[in-house]
């Protein structure tokens, strides 16, 4: 019961804490004066996807044994599966219920879908590339690391430096007053950062002990801990980036929202899977091939849905179906 206890109190600071972030990482994007879609794709993306890869270097670099090591392999596979999944579908149904969005006829076109498009392909050919390094052995392989640190470093440079890029919204982000100053009209620079920076600390926090506790319920339902670590820790560790999902579209800043799980995804495709290369001998086994497989053709969807026109709420809900398949197939090759 205690543990229940624990994972919905993280549940609700996760969410809370998410406010005041989003809240934050808006005004540090007029205060560093980048585009309206870096604040997601860079600024809150960096934000909730650095507690992860600290884990994962923890886990890679410090690891005691191979147990260890693979955690951290596995976490570079199961973020990127659980944010071209779960979090997309979270998001789509977001849009399809939530009353703030402005659907002419029960299905609303998303923001860009032009870039959009353009960085999941990226994300696509670097996600392909690290799969295949992962069926793969040569005495070079560790070093190859290095070339996806700068693909992220690419992908930043180049996001920073976007002129125009906007969103369905227009080219402004409409932005609230600072929840730690909410009567200035523009807030002091240290309350942004302070506030962001605690917003993180604690998110990062909440977000472990969500992971304990649910690591400790998955034995209580009879589930093995490997079913645990693959299939639900994975969601728990991506639930900061769903729910700033799930505020923005909220405030009907859709374009934020999409642009915070790609910016994401791009981070854990990099900087994580570079370590475990750098770090670790990079070989999978059929789980881990099997949650490549899955967020491939996941990918693939959304693309066909970005190219075709027909990237909407509805359409983006369906991505959740493929983290369903993920666990229908991974349950017989664990249990």
């Amino acid at each position: 019961m205690l543990h229940v206890v624990i994972l919905l109190a993280c549940a609700v600071a996760i969410y809370l804490s998410c406010e005041w972030f989003v809240n934050a990482v808006e005004w540090l994007g007029l205060r560093l004066k980048v585009g309206p879609l870096a604040v997601g794709t860079v600024l809150a993306a960096f934000g909730t996807a650095l507690p992860e890869s600290v884990v994962t270097f923890v886990a890679v670099v410090f690891g005691a044994g191979p147990e260890q090591k693979d955690i951290g392999v596995g976490a570079a596979m199961g973020g990127p599966l659980a944010l071209a999944t779960a979090a997309y579908g979270v998001t789509g149904f977001m849009l399809v219920t939530s009353r703030r969005r402005r659907a002419e006829t029960g299905a609303e076109r998303l923001g860009d879908t032009a870039k959009l498009a353009r960085d999941q392909r990226w994300f696509l050919v670097i996600f392909a590339v690290k799969v295949t390094l992962g069926l793969l052995s040569f005495a070079f392989k560790p070093w190859l690391g290095l070339l996806f640190f700068a693909a992220y470093g690419v992908y930043f440079w180049r996001e920073l430096r976007a002129d125009g890029d906007t969103g369905d919204e227009g080219g402004t982000v409409d932005v609230e007053p600072l929840k730690l100053q909410p009567r200035r009209e523009r807030p002091a620079t240290w309350a942004v950062v302070t506030q962001a920076v605690v917003t993180l600390a604690v998110i990062f926090v909440a977000s472990q002990l969500f992971v304990h506790a649910l690591e400790a319920i998955g034995p209580m339902l009879g589930l093995p801990a490997a079913v645990t670590a693959l299939l639900l820790s994975p969601i728990a560790t991506e639930l900061p980036e769903i729910m700033n999902a799930i505020i923005w579209v909220r405030q009907g800043k859709t374009h934020l929202a999409l642009a915070n799980i790609s910016g994401a995804m791009m981070i854990q495709a990099t900087v994580p899977s570079g370590l475990g290369i750098l770090f670790t001998p990079w070989r999978f086994d059929g789980p881990l091939l099997l949650s490549g497989i899955v967020t491939v053709v996941a990918m693939l969807f959304l693309l066909i849905a970005l190219t075709s026109g027909r990237f909407t709420g509805r359409t983006l809900t369906w991505a959740a179906a493929f983290y369903g398949l993920f666990a229908v197939c991974l349950i017989p090759i664990l249990v």
